[in-house]
């Protein structure tokens, strides 16, 4: 690829855009003081067991004061316990007058119970004095204590699970827990689950984790209720925000000179510079956070008070700038630190400008004048981004539009990481297509003519038997849709997950390598039903094994027509704007209120819309268009030669399911796949077939064999 003369590229991948209602809803509290989620929340504050489900600024933090509380006073505990990633997110926990607002109990924390606010860093050799606190906490007749995640990890090791018996332990940003062996966290929570002597309170803006591990087993996730409010509820719901906006800049030479470019000084805006082992760091962090800063303005010096530098504009405007790189000066940082979080300055626009960091102001971190969240480098982790643009999605007076940057170094075929270079523009293809489905309304699907359902609008003319019916609930953003052919879980549990957890699923199948890479870099010879059918199979029957194979498939359809659906409309719309249509948008889908409706719309109403039509778009059809528009043709091909070299033979698992679905061809046929089809589907199904009785006839001439 040529490089470009302005080390920003014009080429961009298109954002992902939504716009809003801005009912006011998700901010208007009750005669308890509580918003719409912390109400839902409230509602369930019996169980033992519980799940909050809800993105950023949603108010999660607020909901586990109510419950606790309730936990504390009515419910018999003997203490709560609060616990976050990070010492900064301990703030969102910090005294709250509730009784003015309406609630029957004030929030409090002794200052000596709010470990994160204790000196020392987490780790075992500085830790023994907080994991002491603990102890004496637990020892104590004080209600409330708030510590890390590492803290309470080398509590329970020291201490063990029974030492926490009769109490609320609350988890904050839940998807850090993993089921895996190895997740001391995700251990020690199915330790306590085992006893059944707390309750627990799991709460996460994505439920997902970004090395696609499951954050709970099967087992361990059956026991907890569940509370879900979506992005579209929360956005939609605003006073004040009106539009959302995802995007992706190219650029070539050092990231530095490009930040300039995009990073508008007039947002307050977080820069999160490149870890110092990515390919986009300049391997010297506080030079790079000096040539930011000097691509803002003149240095003024540093306010004694907070710690922050003062940097005048060209304009003579002083900016304040929070800088949470450099570490050199522990007794700076902290003071950094406790300036970000004071209460005091919490609705107080003007109290910092900009902040630049390394490794924090992430998940939790509460600053709601944030406009512009400006991320450097590729996340491996989809959940690192779904929480960084969590930053810039808080309601917050007169701020009206909010929006994430991530600046990507360009792929070129002739660099010799070209390989590295591939893999990280598909973990920010992936991060799109996930937002995507985050930011878009749940859909309800139904057979074919089922009749309409209560609450939603179909339009002018209403439901219409036989039409092409599009539903909106108004009040959810759900949006009903009739597809023939569609398997209708069986069983609660399947229902649920059809409900509640499809964009888990999307995340685990966007995050297979072997299918991001075949859908998106080798289109022209994929069969879209081994994206849709036997990935998306094997992810589903991987996630919920215990479910049965009626209703695996159905979690299977009802997850592939959500991804499908939403890439088309995306699609459906940009081509109504290439031919003049003003609701399409040529820099992406807009994915709020009547812009995503109106592109479902147009899929179903030029498509006889059934499942097996779903199954057999790629689910990557959007993503590689977008490539394709965004990267030099030869660069593009070069790449694509590469990864269809990859592509792998059938194993026996993928055989043995190729052959169940050859068996359902069968039924609906009367006779088995064909593999000199034309159809390349059935052809592979027949392959399927083949491979399976290979695998049978060497397992049994190893057993002939004695082997």
């Amino acid at each position: 690829m040529s490089q470009s003369p302005n080390p920003v590229n014009q080429r961009t991948v298109p954002a992902v855009s939504i716009s809003t209602a801005r009912t006011g809803a998700s901010a208007k509290a009750d005669a308890l003081g509580m918003r719409e989620m912390q109400a839902q929340a409230w509602a369930m504050r019996g169980e033992q067991y519980l799940l909050i489900k809800s993105p950023p600024a949603s108010g999660k933090s607020r909901a586990l004061m109510f419950i606790a509380l309730d936990k504390l006073n009515n419910q018999g505990l003997r203490q709560a316990i609060i616990v976050v990633p990070e010492r900064s997110i301990g703030a969102s926990f910090a005294d709250e007058a509730l009784t003015k607002h309406g609630f029957y109990w004030d929030w409090t924390v002794a200052p000596q119970w709010n470990l994160c606010n204790a000196p020392g860093v987490d780790e075992p050799r500085v830790a023994k004095s907080k994991v002491e606190a603990v102890g004496k906490f637990l020892q104590s007749g004080d209600k409330v204590l708030v510590c890390t995640h590492a803290t309470f990890r080398f509590a329970v090791e020291e201490l063990g699970v029974e030492a926490f018996d009769n109490r609320m332990i609350a988890i904050d940003e839940f998807h850090h827990v993993s089921s895996n062996p190895d997740n001391k966290l995700g251990s020690q929570l199915s330790a306590l689950l085992a006893r059944d002597k707390v309750h627990l309170v799991a709460m996460t803006g994505s439920y997902f984790r970004g090395d696609s591990e499951a954050v709970l087993s099967p087992e361990d996730e059956g026991k907890f209720e569940r509370i879900t409010y979506t992005y579209y509820q929360q956005l939609n719901g605003y006073q004040w925000l009106k539009s959302l906006d995802i995007g992706y800049f190219f650029y070539t030479g050092r990231y530095v000179e490009a930040v300039e470019k995009v990073l508008d000084s007039t947002l307050k805006t977080i820069v999160h510079i490149p870890s110092v082992n990515s390919r986009e760091s300049l391997q010297d962090k506080e030079r790079e956070v000096n040539e930011i800063m000097g691509a803002l303005g003149e240095w003024k010096g540093l306010d004694e008070k907070t710690g922050f530098h003062m940097v005048q504009r060209k304009d003579g405007h002083i900016l304040k700038v929070a800088d949470l790189v450099d570490d050199s000066d522990a007794a700076r940082r902290s003071r950094v630190l406790a300036a970000l979080k004071d209460p005091a300055q919490k609705d107080n626009r003007d109290h910092v400008d900009i902040i630049i960091a390394l490794g924090m102001a992430k998940e939790g971190f509460d600053w709601i004048w944030c406009e512009h969240a400006l991320t450097i480098g590729y996340r491996s982790s989809l959940t690192e981004i779904v929480q960084i643009i969590g930053r810039a999605t808080r309601d917050a007076k007169g701020k009206e539009r909010a929006r994430f940057t991530n600046l990507i170094a360009e792929p070129t075929a002739e660099q010799s990481a070209v390989a590295e270079a591939v893999n990280d523009m598909l973990k920010a293809i992936s991060a799109s297509l996930l937002m995507e489905q985050v930011l878009a309304p749940r859909y309800e699907f139904t057979p074919k003519d089922i009749g309409q359902r209560e609450g939603f609008d179909y339009g002018p003319d209403g439901y219409v038997d036989g039409g092409k019916n599009v539903g909106v609930n108004k009040h959810t953003g759900a949006v009903h849709l009739e597809i023939p052919g569609l398997k209708t879980p069986t069983s609660p549990e399947a229902t649920r997950i059809c409900k509640e957890d499809l964009n888990e699923v999307i995340a685990g199948f966007i995050q297979d390598k072997l299918a991001l890479e075949q859908g998106t870099l080798n289109s022209e010879n994929t069969i879209p039903e081994e994206l849709t059918v036997q990935r998306m199979g094997k992810i589903v029957r991987e996630r919920y094994p215990e479910l049965s194979d009626e209703d695996q498939e159905a979690v299977r359809q009802h997850a592939v027509a959500v991804l499908n659906i939403t890439q088309q409309a995306k699609l459906a719309l940009a081509a109504g704007d290439a031919a003049g249509d003003s609701t399409g948008s040529a820099e992406g889908a807009q994915l709020g209120n009547a812009s995503l409706i109106d592109g479902v719309r147009k899929f179903v109403n030029v498509r006889d819309l059934d499942i097996d039509l779903i199954d057999r778009i790629n689910p990557f059809e959007a993503a590689y268009a977008v490539l394709a528009k965004t990267m030099d043709e030869k660069s593009l091909r070069q790449i694509q030669a590469s990864i269809a070299t990859k592509k792998l033979s059938i194993s026996e698992e993928e055989a043995r399911e190729l052959a169940k679905r050859a068996l359902a061809f069968k039924g609906e046929r009367g006779r088995l796949p064909d593999i000199n089809s034309a159809d390349a589907w059935e052809k592979r199904m027949a392959e399927g077939v083949a491979a399976l009785a290979r695998y049978r006839a060497q397992a049994k001439a190893k057993e002939a064999a004695g082997e």
